[in-house]
């Protein structure tokens, strides 16, 4: 989907969207291909402060240059987009784990990092310090519904197209403080 889609996408699904700087333009496609897209991927920043995590999401680190996802979704329910094509989010994961998303089934245990999922997954991080004490507001974990049901409704995949981070990389934790089997049946009945 284009950037416009995109964006079109998250709006008609209910969401107040927030458009950081050039977020169109601004990707890692030159470190490699963006696509094919399969999936949705949900993570935790451990970061504190919406402008302050927006902005590390857009930039990045020293060692890891932004942006570290597509779209930043804060602890108001807003979904700040910082970036569009390849971002740095989901690293290297299990490939069993890429089939299982593309065709919808269960998903298998992640024990190894041998497939590039910054090439295959859109990549929203949330807010929190994922501690699992930091609370999860209800604008929050609604809006992680909406933006991954938007991307879903778009390209006609159901709620196993969204996986967490933790799912897709041994040693991942993220996110944490709510389910990802939780939140794909909100998905899925939002999709009804």
């Amino acid at each position: 989907m284009s950037a416009s889609s995109f964006l079109k996408a998250l709006k008609a699904e209910g969401l107040t969207v927030v458009q950081v700087g050039d977020w169109r333009d601004h990707n890692r496609n030159h470190k490699g291909p963006w696509g094919p897209v399969h999936g949705v991927m949900i993570h935790h920043t451990v970061t504190k402060g919406s402008a302050r995590t927006v902005e590390i999401c857009r930039k990045g680190y020293e060692d890891l240059p932004g942006p570290l996802c597509h779209g930043v979704i804060t602890k108001d329910g807003k979904v700040h987009l910082v970036g569009y094509g390849r971002a740095n989010h989901a690293g290297l994961g299990d490939d069993d784990v890429l089939r299982a998303v593309i065709a919808e089934k269960a998903l298998p245990r992640d024990n190894e990092s041998n497939t590039d999922g910054n090439r295959h997954f859109y990549g929203f991080e949330c807010e929190n310090l994922g501690d699992g004490d930091d609370p999860w507001p209800a604008a929050q974990l609604e809006a992680i519904e909406r933006a991954a049901a938007a991307v879903c409704r778009h390209h006609g995949w159901n709620e196993r197209s969204v996986i967490g981070h933790l799912e897709w990389q041994p040693g991942k934790v993220d996110p944490r403080g709510f389910s990802m089997r939780s939140m794909r049946e909100r998905i899925r009945d939002r999709l009804k």
